[in-house]
């Protein structure tokens, strides 16, 4: 058994043992058989959530949403809480098996992810109709995968670290940060794609070190998002906290083993997967979402304003230095 074997199966143990105490094993089967739909997702969600920069909320929101029927409040908060979990144990396996990250980049954006999420979740999350979000989001990562297919084509140079470290840099990524938290507030999911975007367009990083550190950002936004649930909003109701403990013992085991599965991937394979799980994203946003007029146009304008800007990241020069660049 590996070092990346044996991370994994410590902190499973760990967290099993936990639930199963808290709990008491008839309690914790119970939870299982009665929200099974919500374990399988979290399977699958999981191990998303390790090895791209998505986060379980990209699977759990629709998936929640469009097809299981659950409210989008209950579902953005259930996103929350278990990537609390399942994003954290991928931390711990990322750190512990020295995977590389960019910890300027977790440390700026969390900053700012921080202040997004406690006006996304308090604030927005109220008052923008539930279509309109899921819809917009969708656009956004449409226009981010339009834009990473291109980039990809034929060879291209990227860096391990970054480049060139100012206060320019710092401030894109607290305001990259303060967006993602902002739509991680209104959909439990968001920082980590919206940092993700700008390491890899814009400052030119190997997708190999942009996905563990989106991972790592979504850990620690999805923690304080939870806790402004939990205590400040108090909003974990008891359905949720039944959904959640259904797919703890789960999560644990797919986050993990995700991380480790993308540490093993050709750059460009990331990259690839990324772009066909949103093309998955944006087809059943399309055939499941009922398509009204406020949507359409939100959805449209929001394309239109990501597009532009990934465009401007993908146009500019500033981080193209030889560092030396790679090919990974």
């Amino acid at each position: 058994m590996t070092n990346k074997q044996t991370t994994v199966g410590l902190i499973a143990i760990a967290v099993w043992t936990t639930w199963l105490t808290l709990l008491t094993p008839s309690q914790a089967l119970s939870h299982l058989i009665n929200h099974w739909q919500i374990a399988i997702t979290m399977m699958f969600g999981s191990m998303i959530a390790g090895g791209t920069s998505l986060g379980g909320g990209a699977v759990a929101f629709p998936v929640f949403t469009k097809l299981l029927h659950i409210s989008p409040h209950d579902a953005r908060i259930f996103s929350l809480a278990i990537q609390s979990i399942g994003m954290s144990a991928a931390t711990i396996a990322i750190c512990f098996t020295r995977i590389r990250v960019e910890w300027r980049i977790i440390f700026w954006g969390s900053l700012g992810g921080f202040l997004g999420i406690f006006l996304g979740a308090g604030f927005l999350a109220p008052i923008i109709p539930a279509p309109v979000l899921k819809m917009v989001f969708t656009a956004i990562l449409t226009s981010f995968a339009v834009t990473l297919f291109t980039l990809n084509q034929g060879i291209r140079t990227c860096h391990l670290t970054l480049p060139i470290w100012t206060v320019k840099e710092q401030s894109v990524l607290f305001i990259a940060g303060f967006l993602g938290g902002i739509m991680s507030g209104l959909v439990g999911n968001g920082i980590d794609i919206f940092t993700f975007s700008v390491m890899v367009l814009l400052f030119r990083l190997s997708e190999k070190v942009a996905t563990p550190t989106s991972v790592i950002l979504m850990a620690i936004n999805a923690v304080a998002g939870f806790a402004l649930q939990v205590f400040v909003f108090n909003d974990f109701t008891n359905p949720v906290q039944s959904y959640w403990l259904a797919a703890i013992p789960v999560v644990v085991v797919g986050a993990p083993l995700g991380a480790m599965f993308c540490s093993r991937l050709h750059r460009q394979t990331i990259a690839n997967i990324l772009i066909g799980l949103i093309v998955i994203e944006m087809v059943s946003s399309i055939l499941l979402i009922p398509l009204s007029p406020i949507v359409i146009y939100s959805s449209f304008i929001s394309l239109i304003i990501f597009s532009a800007l990934n465009y401007w990241m993908y146009r500019t020069q500033r981080y193209e230095l030889p560092n030396p660049p790679i090919h990974l």
